[in-house]
């Protein structure tokens, strides 16, 4: 694995850092990671391993290891079992480095876990620095949140199917009325937009309909 160290490196850099991706972070990031800070200041959580916890299984976890375990999902390539098996070793390492828990190796200990070993406190320092880099960006209000996220909609408008996606989101909305409604309810800013009734609104018009 040694043959690959740089490219790992590379990548690693290159995903947890705010300044090493040619563009701006994305706004999106910001907004999650200071709605979860928020959160654990709200529920009187100051632990910062949860919180930490909390955010890479938001983003490394959820998302960027599938992209590396899996990058035909991304691209249009075949992956061999060799691939799959190096691509893996990646994966775990990635996994490991945003753990805070203390990495412990034995003899029972998978090669998976044992070939970055020696880096994994290295690539940790880099997962911590970039969330506490992302935590001193400034704070990205509402009205500039949803301005991106209709500048996006607009950008890629022709690329997904508008009423599949609505039907998805309606789905999972029904599903979960009750525990959504009565979250929205309690929630300061939900109130002042009239969320909860708005909600029960879209779901009396879709189950009229069908």
């Amino acid at each position: 694995m040694g043959t690959l160290q740089k490219f790992v490196d590379d990548l690693f850099e290159t995903l947890f850092s705010t300044v090493c991706r040619g563009t701006a972070l994305p706004l999106a990031i910001k907004y999650m990671f200071d709605f979860l800070d928020e959160q654990a200041d709200r529920h009187g959580i100051h632990d910062m391993d949860v919180r930490h916890t909390w955010k890479s299984n938001c983003l490394p976890l959820r998302f960027w290891v599938n992209v590396i375990k899996n990058p035909q999902f991304v691209f249009d390539i075949h992956k061999s079992s060799i691939t799959d098996a190096c691509l893996s070793v990646v994966a775990q390492t990635f996994m490991d480095s945003c753990s805070t828990s203390e990495h412990r190796l034995g003899k029972d200990s998978p090669s998976t876990k044992l070939l970055y070993a020696k880096d994994i406190p290295h690539y940790k320092s880099w997962v911590e620095r970039y969330y506490a880099d992302i935590n001193r960006l400034p704070a990205i209000s509402d009205q500039d949140m949803n301005a991106y996220l209709a500048e996006q909609a607009r950008l890629h408008s022709s690329e997904f199917n508008v009423l599949s996606a609505l039907h998805e989101i309606y789905a999972y909305v029904s599903k979960y009325s009750q525990e959504i409604i009565e979250t929205l309810e309690q929630d300061e800013q939900a109130q002042k937009q009239k969320l909860a009734y708005k909600v029960e609104q879209i779901i009396f018009a879709m189950s009229s309909e069908s």
